[in-house]
């Protein structure tokens, strides 16, 4: 014990005197600095990125619905036996493509979180009506589809993000607010 105690308070003195000018205290204030600036950099950039990663990807899975290309369209198909196939999985595509457009566009974030709310619940159907496709063990062993309906939670959280900031952008639009930069 007493050769541990010894071996941290030698490393404690080299970090404070020998190795860093300044002591513990610069190097932790340069930590704290870095920290902040990596923090700032993903303000600025996070709501960006969230905003374009997800109209991309709706745009992106919402064209290979028509195009005939979804690894998806069967299990729509087989959700929503009700409808013809060769009309809702392409209508399907297009109206997410449609929601990855209006995520594209700031001033469309209410249609987009509109149209989201209208498709998401839908993409859940599968995990009722076909749990032997959605399924290993119920309710926690999930089969690939599973984990693609179930990862629309994180998209549902993104979208939730996204539209905190419609309130936000409207009033600095509106008021006078003096921008104080640092």
């Amino acid at each position: 014990m007493r050769k541990n105690l010894r071996a941290t308070t030698d490393i404690r003195f080299v970090l404070s005197h020998s190795l860093y000018p300044g002591g513990m205290s610069a190097l932790r204030q340069q930590f704290r600095d870095l920290d902040d600036r990596v923090v700032e950099i993903m303000g600025r950039i996070g709501l960006p990125f969230l905003r374009v990663g997800i109209g991309l990807i709706f745009i992106w899975f919402g064209l290979l619905k028509p195009l005939g290309l979804s690894p998806a369209a069967d299990l729509l198909a087989k959700t929503v036996y009700w409808w013809t196939p060769e009309i809702v999985v392409p209508a399907l595509g297009w109206w997410e493509v449609a929601i990855g457009v209006t995520f594209l566009i700031p001033q469309l974030t209410r249609v987009a979180i509109f149209l989201l709310a209208v498709q998401m619940p839908g993409t859940f159907l599968p995990l009722v009506f076909l749990p032997e496709v959605c399924f290993t063990v119920f309710p926690w062993g999930l089969t690939l589809e599973g984990q693609y309906i179930v990862k629309n939670l994180v998209i549902i959280g993104a979208a939730l993000v996204i539209g905190s900031t419609v309130e936000t952008r409207r009033r600095l639009r509106t008021q006078s607010i003096p921008v104080v930069s640092a």
